[in-house]
């Protein structure tokens, strides 16, 4: 999509601080991080949300998955424990219609959130 953020950084043509990249997933750190952890993984390919995503139905979710956990292990917080949220919808606080992954650790991380 032309006037996509998340597919404008997959296409490199906005900056990002790139911290993962696999042939399907970029992950880069969130602009407006909420734990010292907060990294966003995308799949390059432009899918609206996690619903969107399952019914790709290529494997491409799982990919997303694998490069999330990939990012926890790389930022040191796989051990102690971490969070993956897909905010699906507006109501659920989703704001950019490209479906990204939040991957948060790094610190305590209440339950329930929000």
């Amino acid at each position: 999509m032309s006037d996509c953020l998340f597919c404008k950084i997959a296409a490199k043509e906005i900056p990002a601080e790139i911290v993962l990249e696999t042939d399907r997933a970029l992950a880069f750190r969130d602009v407006n991080p909420q734990a010292p952890t907060h990294v966003l993984v995308i799949p390059k390919e432009h899918h609206a949300d996690a619903a969107a995503l399952a019914g790709a139905d290529d494997g491409l979710a799982d990919d997303v998955l694998k490069a999330a956990h990939a990012v926890a292990v790389q930022e040191g917080v796989a051990e102690a424990g971490y969070r993956v949220v897909f905010n699906t919808g507006p109501a659920a606080g989703q704001t950019v219609f490209h479906v990204h992954a939040h991957v948060v650790g790094g610190r305590d991380l209440g339950w329930p959130p929000g």
